[in-house]
């Protein structure tokens, strides 16, 4: 199942339930929860009905599993951005592979270490009164 609960667990649970309830109260709260099941069910089918009434035809058409946050890298998104490669534009040559040693001469690090090594001993940093 999800969220750790297994069918044992849920075992577990209805039986602490039905000592708890009692054999009195125990249909009452199970009709209850079944009224609670198929509300939320229905909540749900209107919510997506709803949303695929405004998106159109698009909804039908829509990737899903593009959407999928799990699908994310977060390795792989650095080292595209530290690249400076257009994930998005077409290439005719494959992208060069990136190995652990490359280094993008273009970085904002690099710039600054540059400026600052271009300053002499006496020269102080450059200040901007107006910044916060």
């Amino acid at each position: 199942m999800f969220g750790g609960l297994t069918f044992d667990k849920l075992l577990i649970v209805g039986v602490i339930a039905v000592f708890l309830l009692g054999p009195e109260r125990l249909p009452h709260y199970a009709a209850q929860l079944g009224r609670l099941v198929r509300s939320l069910r229905d909540m749900a089918s209107g919510a997506k009905d709803r949303v695929r009434e405004e998106m159109g035809p698009d909804f039908n058409d829509m990737d899903w599993k593009k959407l999928d946050p799990r699908q994310y890298d977060p390795r792989r998104i650095i080292r595209e951005a530290l690249t400076d490669v257009d994930p998005f534009a077409e290439e005719k040559t494959p992208a060069p592979v990136v190995g652990r040693a490359a280094v993008n001469e273009n970085s904002a690090y690099l710039q600054r270490k540059r400026k600052r090594e271009a300053l002499g001993a006496e020269e102080p940093a450059p200040f901007d009164s107006e910044a916060t």
